[in-house]
């Protein structure tokens, strides 16, 4: 067996059984990018679960930073399951893109603004499939979707795309209250550079980092998570 389907094998296998584990085997491991990209592309063909949306950050000179997010783990509601850490739920609060149309690298700058269909607030559910993330190197959480557990989608946001985007308050009462500030300036710019780099498909949602990092919530609480004037989720988290 290659080594590339030997990382994604172990890292479905994770998936399929909903546990946290050891590592990809050393032998197997991914050492740069492009390999676990391609680990990553494996791990999709061998789940053989739609892709229903993506999370991209702005690259940098050392990372590239994109990672699917399949279907069966994108969540809608008042309830949503997690696989909870600590018997908290990581999440990180972030504004998404849902496509209207498929856009494929190559795209101007004005298809792919007219390709985006609805602005969403969201919550990325956060967990990796290793027990012990941090001492993964990057190239390994890159194969593994980079901390990717999932995505409550929330609902359409009361504002358009604008300068707004860039900052506003992030509260969750009784939780968190903060200023929260997209890590890139605006989620606009890893929008159209994971529109450069990938093909997107009609209904597919693009999540662009956290406005305020991880937060940890508590379970089998009804919460609100309030993005200043644009509106709010509420949602309960339960261990799946």
């Amino acid at each position: 067996m290659d080594l590339i389907l030997s990382a994604a094998q172990h890292l479905v296998d994770a998936r399929r059984a909903h546990r946290r584990g050891p590592r990809i085997p050393e032998a197997c491991r991914p050492r740069d990018i492009a390999t676990a990209l391609a680990i990553q592309r494996r791990v999709t063909e061998l789940l053989g679960e739609p892709v229903g949306g993506w999370k991209a950050s702005a690259p940098t000179p050392e990372k590239t930073l994109l990672a699917p997010i399949y279907a069966p783990a994108i969540h809608r509601g008042p309830r949503c399951p997690v696989m909870p850490r600590d018997g908290m739920a990581p999440i990180e609060p972030e504004i998404a893109f849902v496509l209207a149309r498929d856009l494929r690298p190559g795209a101007s700058e004005e298809e792919m603004l007219d390709a985006i269909g609805e602005v969403r607030l969201v919550l990325e559910l956060i967990g990796s499939r290793y027990e012990a993330p941090r001492e993964a190197t990057f190239p390994e959480m890159l194969a593994d979707g980079l901390n990717d557990q999932g995505l409550l989608a929330g609902p359409v946001s009361a504002h358009p795309i604008g300068d707004w985007m860039r900052a506003f308050p992030i509260s969750i009462p009784g939780i968190f209250e903060g200023e929260g500030r997209h890590p890139d300036g605006h989620p606009l710019m890893p929008f159209k550079w994971l529109a450069s780099m990938v093909p997107l498909a009609a209904g597919q949602i693009v999540t662009t980092g956290s406005y305020a990092g991880v937060i940890d919530v508590p379970l089998d609480l009804p919460l609100r998570v309030i993005f200043g004037t644009a509106g709010e989720i509420a949602v309960t988290f339960y261990s799946e």
